[in-house]
């Protein structure tokens, strides 16, 4: 594109370079909303997740991925909020950034296309219906139906939906194809009416336009469309609104190239700014039309490829678009060459004028003003204000044509053209600053404020600080109104002061970034309204960025008014972020409360809200206001804290407790010997209260001393017992139960004895038996709990507190009984003390084990029988009491045995270790009883009685047990079996102990054991000699451990499971015995199985079938005949047993053995039974194979299931093509029955048959046959259907080429060029055999089918055939003009030729090549140079072509080229030029150069000029020092060449005094009086008078300087007259404006801000510089 073009087209973005696929660039799978986003759904292959693509092209091309899955996805205009569909039904609406979804649907129908109408609806477009639905209303929960489709547009593929900006109307568009073309349907709908109309069209859109003389916009509808009687645009109007006159309906052509034949519209942008129609066509043409008159503005191709989507640019400037190449293109209008570019036809003039004006665009300023001043001048003010009013971005509003309205004649009895100009202004929109102003005065002047009122409320006036400053003697509210909108900082403070909005200042300063002086500000307000004045320091003080004042001096401002209470109400605010800075502020604030208001100061301490200030100061003063407990908080001197802690009368209990946290531990030992020292009868209770709070802090032992000090056994035990209960010390508890017993408090004393763990329990049985306690509780607590019960009983004892020892067993401790009489036996007590003792004690609550084992020990057993039997007899059923009597009655011998047979209460273990030494017997029956089994088998083995072992192993029936006794590691195993096989199992009558005893024998693996344990069991008579599963163990194990005797088993046992145990016998080996075993139930089947499968003797399996003849056992011995491949034998069996089932094995095998005969039988055999196609299509094939045609003719007319075509393709494989081609014809087969007929040599009827088959592949085997047999004319009939399909041409070609055949080939595809299905591919690869075989005949071919060759491919054939003509036409029809050019330079002998070239190389893209061109047209053609670089010109670097020629000393051949493009003014070109033309002493033509180009180095020039034998080459020099400012330098050049015309005109130029007078009197020196006076009129201004004089005098020239003399006398008089009155005037205007400065008030132009409220005097006299009275600063002295 050239930059004068009236369009900017731009490449957003190549998709293909953000990883978008090519395949997923369409219609279907990319879609584009708006500028924002771009939405490709892509789905490489199958393996790959499907993802959607979102580019936002508005943040520098972000690509982001999301993993989903869906059919269709469209992002919102602006959000990043995407729509998903789903099985065409299901619509999902997701925020991404929020990450939830919004909604969901399921349509009843599918939906076909969709998109975003609006930011907020979305449009759906079913088969039959339309829909809208707003993402964003919740009560909306599914798309409401808004019409259904029209019957015209079945069948269309939609491809674009529309509506109005108020949604009165809808537009739906589709395409189909239909008669070869692509046709356009247009549902137009009106929502009011709700009726539509059809129209044929391929792209509509939606307008509204403003029109001059329309009150109101213009709703437009237009659309495009290409019929075949041409294309048009068709623009009208919908919903006419009165007063608007009636829009002219439009239709104008549309114009498409004569090569787009099959171009259409498919997509129509409006654009809103300009008022555009942009309309693109399918092969990428763009369109643009003036909305208003329909006329077509600009038309040109954009993009090689289809534009499938386009959306408007956010500004509503233009379109963006998407190729299916992937670019992603966007076009608008250029603001700075449309104009211009309408402007150059005048029939767009018109156009131009109004563009400019709508969109304020430059090219039409100069036209504008012609017409406003041609108004002005036929005193047509009325459209000259119409022109300013119009003008674009407003350059004709200004200052200056307001004057002229103003001063413009006023006729009678109308408006004056100022307002008539306002007037029109304000209809039109808004004023600027200077109208603004303009308007405002006279509004004023006729006191209608309320105009202006409802003119800003309108935006119709634009805001300024001369503005505000007009209205505010008028209407101060408005006046600050004003100064907002114009952002008049200081004015607008002011104004807020005035008015009293106190609480909006700060928010403004900060909005726009204002500081004013808030001091004073604060000062004025605390005047006038203190609590606004306090609102607005706070506000300062509390700003996020920090305090926009200083704090000191807001709090001397209240301080000053003696405002106390404000004061500490800023401080408290300001300083409520306690910062160390404001340590002294702090201090300031408690000072003067302290002074003022201590309750205050108590207040603010008390919140502990501050922490910086002066705390010694503060706590002194808080001393002496009687602030006890703050003056303690706020010191850390030890003395100050001793002398106030005493008072605790003054001070908080809690407090004070509190406080002692804060100290040393040594501080607060020393306060508490302090307080206690002082008065202890009024700081006890406090000291006490802090030791227990503390008591870790300071430790016991140091405060145990403290109050040991004071000799207080009261603190002391009220100190310990607060902390007694959470120390682990002790000492603590020791010297706790000593103060509690010092205080009498022996219930105290008791509970920690109790509950305590960790007192020394020696030392306090020692003290509490020191201390002779009337109560000996204490003690039998102590003692009970850490087993001193032998000290206690012996203490006791000896000091006869009996009672206090039947007390202890009877209430404290009865479980001790045990050790108690254990004690007493040791002291020798009386039995009958004990005795007594004993039956006074609960027996429930004794360890009666431990009281057995104590006495026991003692050998006194016997004592506790008494005891014993009454505790029975109490009911008691202690095991423990059991075991003691039997224990009594084993050794007293008192029956033993029927004890412990019937007694079940005692513990069996115990009691029969008990007897093991004394009675192995008793312990056997305890042992038994308890079922103790490895105590039992312990001691049965160890004594030898196997018997009652083996006995209770069966009756105990335990696997486990079995297990533990049958393990081979038991020495005593042999002998319990005995015992078991010979007494315990034939004496049991219980099936199951005896089944659990043989598991046993079996899991141990003892089978010679189980043998004869099943024996002795099953072959003798017993309950279990009938027992089927001992029968099949009996035979199992035989048959793994003696096999021998299974045979004589299966002889004479009947009950046995006969399956189970055959099969057994096979897994072991034992065919024969299974064999016998099926044979003795009769199972024919099974017993030939074995023959068969395992016995292997299909002899004995036959011999046995004639024996039994079965036909399942003919099947089986069938089966075996048939895999020990005796297939005859076989098929005998199987049609003796008349069962065909196994046809399919049988087919395979005899077809495999050669067997066809006897497979006959047995097909036909089966064919009387069964339907099945494997038996009808073997037997065809038996017939084939044997030869049988005439068979096999009459079995296929016959019924029959058989696959014929299966038949005839095996048949065709193993070379039986007589039979093929019988079975081929029987189905109609055409495409097998060709191939075979060319085996079998039959071409015609071969290629009559690939017609009616009309397959690719047989067409291909049928080609092939007869090109091997040179059969070409059949061959050109399969080729030519062989060639239309693509796929199939490369094969073909290779074919011919192979076997030499070029001219049959060429023949072919020209044949072929000439049907319906001709393609590209057919073209090429005649182009290339041409190439290749006949390349006289390749251009004729490239000129008349160029456009239906493969460019790419024809080009790589003729590089190969080196065709250089016909390669740079190919080149050049594909638009490679980089390569056509190359090809051209490089075979320049057969392929270049100049006016061509020149035409290819201006259109080549890389640049180098311009270069390459004219190195070879310098080597090769330098004649015609010139003419190469005037083609060359606008593309090439002109510097760099200088460069080249100067590198080969060739410049003069370029001259010509280097005078047309010297106006660009570069310096090469100048300095090649010059030094050509210096060479050539061309010295006009070169002083042309150096006047009118001036980028060369005019000193080296100079320079070279001056030493040049020409005068005029050295006056060239001359002008060059001159335009440099050399002037020394360019006078001396003409000076020696007597140049003196040259020199004065120098010096006149210089505007240098000193060159001047120099020149001037050297020309005095020569005696050159006519250059002297020359001097005097040409330097007239730069020549002192009084030089003048002394040169004229000394050199007589008086007469020469007269008239110089004369003009300067003159001119100094008009000068002083002048300076004269202006003199005068400047005093006037002194005068006058002194007066004016005495008559007006000193004060009267001070703002409201400091000379305070209006008609009030000023509280604060103004005797200070600053209108600030000093203030004290609130700190006094102590």
């Amino acid at each position: 594109m050239t930059s004068d073009l009236p369009i900017k087209f731009t490449e957003l973005l190549q998709l293909t370079n953000a990883e978008v696929a090519p395949g997923s660039i369409g219609f279907n799978s990319c879609t584009l909303e708006s500028d924002h986003f771009v939405c490709i759904r892509q789905k490489i292959n199958e393996e790959d997740k499907p993802q959607v693509i979102i580019i936002d092209l508005k943040n520098n091309n972000e690509v982001i991925k999301r993993p989903i899955n869906a059919d269709s996805a469209i992002m919102h205009w602006t959000k990043n909020i995407i729509a998903l569909k789903a099985q065409s039904r299901t619509i999902q609406i997701f925020d991404l950034q929020a990450k939830q979804k919004l909604k969901s649907t399921v349509m009843n129908d599918d939906v076909l296309f969709w998109k975003w109408l609006s930011d907020k609806t979305l449009g759906m477009v079913t088969e039959s219906s339309v829909y809208h639905w707003d993402v964003f209303d919740s009560s909306q929960t599914a798309p409401l139906k808004i019409f259904e489709r029209l019957t015209n547009l079945n069948g269309c593929q939609i491809i674009n939906y529309r509506v109005n900006d108020d949604g009165k109307w809808s537009v739906l568009v589709g395409i189909s194809q239909q008669q070869g073309r692509v046709v356009g349907s247009i549902q137009l709908y009106s929502r009011e009416r709700g009726i539509s109309q059809f129209i044929e069209g391929h792209a509509a859109a939606f307008a509204s336009v403003k029109i001059e003389g329309s009150p109101l916009e213009h709703k437009l509808f237009t659309f495009a469309v290409r019929s075949p009687t041409g294309a048009k645009l068709q623009i009208a109007e919908i919903d006419h609104q009165e007063p608007n006159p009636r829009f002219q309906k439009k239709a104008v052509e549309v114009f498409f190239p004569a090569e787009a034949v099959n171009d259409f519209p498919v997509a129509m942008q409006i654009s809103k700014r300009y008022d555009i129609v942009y309309l693109v066509t399918k092969y990428g043409f763009i369109h643009l039309y003036d909305l208003v008159t329909g006329t077509c503005i600009f038309m040109n191709r954009i993009s090689s490829e289809t534009i499938f989507t386009t959306a408007p640019d956010s500004d509503s400037a233009g379109l963006v678009g998407v190729n299916r190449k992937g670019q992603v293109l966007s076009v608008s209008v250029d603001e700075n060459t449309i104009i211009p570019y309408l402007m150059q036809n005048s029939a767009m003039s018109g156009i131009a004028v109004r563009l400019a004006s709508k969109a304020g665009l430059p090219g039409a300023d100069n036209l504008y003003q012609q017409r406003f001043d041609t108004f002005l001048m036929q005193a047509n003010y009325s459209e000259a204000a119409k022109i300013a009013a119009d003008s674009p971005r407003g350059f004709l509003r200004t200052a200056e044509t307001i004057n002229r309205f103003k001063n413009a004649p006023q006729a009678a009895q109308q408006m004056p053209v100022f307002f008539q100009y306002f007037g029109l202004l304000l209809d039109k929109g808004s004023l600027n600053k200077y109208e603004s102003v303009e308007l405002v005065r006279p509004v004023l002047q006729q006191g209608r404020k309320h105009l202006l009122e409802k003119w800003m409320k309108e935006e119709k006036l634009e805001g300024s600080e001369e503005l505000g400053d007009i209205i505010r003697p008028h209407d101060v509210n408005f006046a600050l109104q004003i100064y907002l909108q114009a952002n008049v900082p200081h004015k607008v403070v002011a104004g807020f002061a005035e008015t009293g909005q106190f609480d909006k200042i700060l928010t403004y300063s900060k909005q726009v970034g204002y500081q004013p002086d808030y001091t004073q500000l604060l000062q004025h307000i605390v005047r006038v309204n203190p609590e606004k004045g306090a609102e607005f320091a706070a506000q300062l003080a509390n700003e996020e960025t920090g305090a926009l004042v200083d704090l000191d001096r807001v709090v001397d401002v209240f301080v000053s008014q003696n405002m106390i209470q404000q004061a500490t109400s800023f401080l408290l605010d300001a300083l409520k972020d306690n910062k160390p800075e404001h340590g002294h502020l702090q201090t300031r604030l408690l000072e003067m409360n302290l002074v003022n208001a201590p309750q205050v100061a108590d207040a603010i301490l008390g919140n502990e809200i501050f922490t910086y200030y002066d705390k010694d100061r503060i706590s002194r003063l808080c001393e002496n206001a009687g602030l006890i407990q703050r003056a303690l908080e706020n010191t850390d001197d030890s003395a100050s804290i001793k002398r106030n802690i005493v008072r605790t009368d003054k001070l908080n209990p809690e407090w004070l407790i509190n406080y002692f946290g804060r100290l040393s531990v040594e501080q607060s030992v020393e306060c508490m010997d302090e307080m206690l020292r002082i008065n202890i009868r009024q700081n006890l209770q406090a000291v006490v209260q802090i030791a227990t709070k503390f008591s870790d802090l300071l430790g016991p032992n140091r405060l145990i001393d403290l109050f040991e000090k004071y000799k207080t056994a009261e603190g002391l035990y009220y100190y310990l017992g607060s902390i007694v209960n959470l120390s682990e010390d002790s000492e603590v508890h020791f010297k706790y139960i000593e103060a509690a017993t010092l205080m009498g408090q022996t219930t105290e004393v008791e509970r920690i004895c109790r509950e305590s763990n960790y007192y020394n329990p020696e030392k306090v049985k020692n003290f509490l038996k020191e201390a002779k306690l009337t109560e000996q509780l204490p003690l039998i607590i102590v003692c009970d709990r850490f087993n001193f019960i032998h000290d206690l009983v012996l203490y006791l004892y000896r000091n006869q507190h009996y009672k206090s020892i039947e007390v202890y067993v009877q209430r404290v401790n009865p479980s001790r009984t045990p050790a108690v009489v254990g004690g007493l036996l040791d002291v020798d007590c009386e039995e009958e003390i004990i005795k007594n003792l004993l039956s006074t004690v609960d027996p429930a609550v004794i360890p009666i084990d431990e009281l057995v084992s104590v006495v026991e020990t003692r050998n006194r057993l016997k004592l506790l029988l008494p005891f014993l039997e009454s505790t029975l007899a109490s009911g008691n059923q202690q095991q423990a009491v059991y075991n003691a009597l039997a224990k009594i009655y084993i050794d007293s011998n008192n029956n033993p045995e029927k004890f412990l047979k019937e007694n079940d209460l005692y513990d069996t273990l115990t009691v029969g270790k008990y007897c093991e030494k004394r009675d192995p017997n008793l312990a056997f029956i305890s042992y038994r009883k308890g079922q103790n089994d490895l105590e039992l088998i312990n001691i049965t083995n160890e004594n030898a009685m196997y018997r009652a072992q083996a006995r209770y192993l069966l009756e105990r029936a335990d696997p486990d047990i079995w297990a533990f006794i049958l393990n081979d590691n038991n020495i005593h195993r042999r002998s319990v079996v005995d015992q078991v096989v010979a007494t315990a199992v034939p004496e049991s009558t219980e099936p199951d102990k005896v089944s659990i005893a043989v598991k046993a024998f079996l899991d141990a693996d003892l089978p010679a054991e189980l043998i004869e344990l099943l024996e002795k069991i099953i072959l003798e008579p017993s309950p279990f000699s009938d027992n089927s599963s001992l029968q099949n163990l009996l035979m199992l194990t035989a048959a793994k451990a003696d096999k021998g005797r299974l045979m004589h088993y299966i002889q004479q046992l009947s009950e046995f499971n006969a399956d189970e145990i055959a099969q057994m016998c096979i897994s072991v080996g034992l065919y024969e015995e299974a064999f016998e075993i099926y044979k003795k139930v009769d199972n024919h089947f099974a017993a030939t199985n074995v023959l068969v499968e395992n016995i292997v003797s299909i002899d004995r399996a036959q011999e046995y079938a004639e024996r039994v003849e079965l036909p399942e056992v003919w099947s089986k011995v069938a089966k075996a005949q048939l895999d020990g491949l005796r297939v005859s034998d076989s098929i005998d069996s199987y049609i003796r047993a008349s069962d065909p089932s196994n046809y399919s094995e049988v087919i395979e095998t005899a077809t495999h053995a050669g067997k066809d005969e006897d497979l006959v039988k047995f097909l036909k055999m089966a064919r009387k039974t069964m339907r099945e196609p494997a038996i009808d299509t073997a037997l065809a094939f038996c017939y084939a194979r044997l030869g049988q045609l005439a068979e096999l003719e009459d079995f296929l007319r016959a019924t029959n299931v058989a696959d014929i075509e299966a038949s005839g393709d095996k048949a065709y494989a193993e070379g039986l093509h007589d039979a093929a081609k019988i079975f081929y014809t029987s189905v109609s087969n055409w495409a097998k029955l060709a191939t075979t007929l060319v085996h079998l040599g039959e071409y015609q009827a071969a290629v009559e048959c690939a017609r009616k088959a009309n397959s690719v592949k047989v067409w291909k085997q049928v080609n092939e046959a007869c090109i091997d047999r040179k059969e070409f004319r059949l061959a050109q009939i399969c080729g030519l259907n062989l060639i239309v399909h693509a796929e199939e041409l490369q094969d073909l070609v290779r074919r011919y080429e192979r076997n030499g055949y070029f001219d049959e080939l060429i023949t072919l595809l020209e044949a072929g060029l000439g049907l319906e299905r001709a393609h590209m591919g057919m073209f090429t690869e005649l182009g290339i055999a041409l190439s290749k075989y006949h390349p006289d005949r390749v251009m004729e071919h490239l000129k008349l089918f160029w456009s239906r060759i493969n460019i790419p491919k024809m080009i790589r054939g003729c590089e190969e055939a080196n065709l250089w003509p016909e390669l740079v036409f190919l080149y050049c029809h594909y638009d490679e003009w980089d390569n056509a050019a190359l090809a051209m330079m490089e075979r320049a002998a057969e392929a270049w030729e100049h006016h061509s070239f020149k035409d290819i190389v201006i259109k080549v893209a890389n640049l180098e090549i311009y270069y390459r061109a004219l190195n070879f047209y310098l080597q090769e053609q330098p004649l015609l140079l010139t003419d190469l670089l005037q083609a060359l010109t606008p593309r090439i670097d002109v510097s760099r072509v200088v460069r080249i020629f100067q590198a080969s000393d060739n410049i003069p051949l370029i001259k010509p080229f280097l005078l047309s493009v010297q106006g660009q003014n570069k310096r090469a070109v100048n300095d090649a030029i010059n030094d050509l033309l210096i060479e050539e002493e061309d010295h006009k033509t070169l002083r042309d150069s150096v006047e009118n180009y001036d980028n060369y180095d005019p000193v080296e020039l100079a320079q070279r000029l001056e030493k040049h034998d020409l005068v005029f080459f050295r006056q060239i020099a001359a002008n060059i020092y001159r335009k440099n400012k050399r002037w020394e330098k360019s006078i001396a050049l003409s000076k020696q060449d007597k140049l003196f015309k040259d020199a004065i005109e120098t010096a006149a130029i210089s505007g240098k005094t000193e060159v001047v007078e120099e020149l001037l009197r050297y020309f005095v020196d020569i005696g050159s009086r006519e250059c002297y006076v020359g001097m005097l009129y040409a330097c007239y201004d730069l020549i002192r008078p009084d030089v003048i004089l002394e040169i004229s005098w000394r050199y007589g020239l008086n007469d020469f300087t007269m008239p110089y003399m004369i003009n300067m006398l003159a001119q100094q008089t008009a000068a002083i007259e002048l300076l004269t009155k202006d003199n005068e005037e400047r005093k006037a205007r002194e005068a006058s404006q002194r007066k004016e400065e005495d008559n007006t008030p000193i004060l009267g132009s001070r703002l409201m801000l400091t000379q305070g409220s209006v008609g009030a005097p000023s509280p604060v006299p103004y005797g200070q510089t600053n209108g600030i009275t000093p203030q004290a600063t609130g700190f006094r002295a102590f």
